[in-house]
């Protein structure tokens, strides 16, 4: 019995064969807002590429990443919400009864 578990449990560390994709590649990842560029392995789809270091990647382009989110950066960008909502009341105030 005891043999048995053990066999099973192998049978679920090995991996399993055809379900993984073979298109592993090396990808350049650009964060647009810093531009900072990456390179990882990636199978993510993309037509555009970057040269790095005399070497052209596919390019897959991100808003946001470690560089520049500000759980990683213990940085937060102050989004000016209140002046946005007074330069519209502002801007719409003649159209008030």
């Amino acid at each position: 019995m005891h043999l048995e578990k053990i066999e099973k449990l192998v049978k679920h560390l090995v991996m399993r064969k055809d379900i993984h994709p073979e298109n592993y590649r090396i990808v350049a990842f650009k964060d647009m807002s810093n531009d900072d560029v990456f390179l990882t392995k990636s199978t993510a789809d993309t037509n555009e590429t970057i040269e790095v270091d005399g070497v052209e990647y596919p390019l897959v382009k991100l808003e946001i990443s470690r560089t520049s989110h500000p759980y990683y950066t213990g940085k937060s960008k102050l989004v000016d919400t209140a002046g946005r909502i007074d330069k519209f009341k502002n801007k719409y105030a003649k159209f008030k009864k």
